[in-house]
């Protein structure tokens, strides 16, 4: 069956059963709508290999006249890679990732002053520029503006609320394998310190990783109290750790979170891991002494990339109605706030 005898019996040119076929935006639904049911009563199949041809060729053609991925965030700075401390190696292998893929990659601010989301949409469409890579937003619950749906995009991380493409750090899997780890170094009482806002925007995968890792290795009864903080203070952390006694602490917060748990914790008049074990789940720990998880922000960078590439490539554009999710493992730190096995 070819799309020669697919537009011959659905009436249309071979150009619109190739659009059609790749459910592309610039025939009319109705169109593509006939042209796929056709297709279906002729038992069509597409030839694997030669769809992948085309579609590079396609992509080659695309890159030729605008190679070019925009880079947008909600934040109050043009370039926020460059303020905040976990950012730099998300952006760095996003631009290495893009340059083997033959894109370029130039920043937007959104939040430059005078502009409007309408005026960025006209500064796109002027530019060629057919997908976005958001670095997110400061505000959890902030929206994709609707103007924007014209574009292919991917975000990082869990702060837009709009439901789209997404690379993010798999906060579950973290959480559960750090406590696999302090379980193997012979710890038996972990308990859970979380920040409000990680809680938040892990959809509190933490919470729930803590809670069901507790029922499944030690019993239900062996879970302890979450203590929820917005920032570390010794006065709340001293009272808990009095309470539940825990013999190692699992600490999800921010990176600049993890710089203040270093003074915290000999206020309280502790020194890990003579007195207590501390196993961290950050953005960095590298350049700490703590031990736990840190994000692989550069395998985070090329990923997103790589999936934004494939949504231009596929014209998947807009507000995805089902969209795909990639979860990135962090990588294991050793430092010195557990004791050595």
């Amino acid at each position: 069956m070819s799309i020669r005898q697919i537009a011959t019996q659905a009436g249309v040119s071979r150009s619109t059963v190739s659009l059609a076929l790749r459910n592309s935006p610039r025939i009319a639904a109705a169109t593509k709508r006939r042209v796929q049911a056709v297709a279906r009563a002729l038992g069509y199949r597409p030839n694997p290999k030669v769809s992948a041809a085309m579609a590079q060729l396609r992509a080659s053609r695309s890159r030729g006249a605008a190679a070019c991925f925009g880079v947008i965030s909600f934040y109050d700075t043009p370039h926020p890679w460059e303020k905040l401390p976990h950012l730099p190696p998300i952006y760095h292998a996003m631009r290495q990732r893009a340059d083997e893929l033959g894109y370029r990659l130039e920043p937007i601010w959104l939040r430059a002053p005078g502009m409007t989301y309408r005026r960025v949409r006209t500064i796109l469409k002027a530019r060629g520029i057919q997908g976005l890579l958001c670095f997110g937003s400061p505000d959890v619950d902030q929206e994709f503006p609707a103007e924007l749906d014209d574009f292919a995009i991917v975000t990082i991380g869990q702060s837009i609320r709009t439901p789209l493409h997404r690379v993010t750090s798999h906060f579950f899997r973290d959480t559960w394998r750090t406590l696999d780890h302090v379980h193997a170094l012979g710890y038996r009482r972990p308990g859970l310190v979380l920040g409000h806002y990680d809680d938040i925007r892990s959809g509190h995968a933490c919470a729930s990783a803590y809670l069901g890792w507790c029922e499944h290795r030690l019993a239900s009864a062996a879970a302890m109290k979450i203590l929820r903080v917005d920032r570390v203070e010794a006065g709340p952390l001293r009272t808990w750790l009095r309470e539940q006694r825990p013999d190692v602490m699992v600490f999800v917060h921010l990176a600049e979170a993890v710089a203040g748990l270093t003074t915290v914790l000999p206020t309280c008049g502790l020194r890990a891991p003579a007195d207590l074990g501390v196993a961290v789940v950050s953005q960095l720990l590298e350049h700490t002494t703590f031990s736990g998880m840190q994000q692989n922000q550069r395998l985070m960078g090329a990923w997103s990339v790589e999936l934004l590439a494939a949504r231009v490539m596929n014209l998947d554009v807009g507000i995805p109605v089902h969209p795909r999710i990639e979860l990135v493992e962090s990588e294991w730190i050793n430092g010195r706030s557990l004791r050595v096995g």
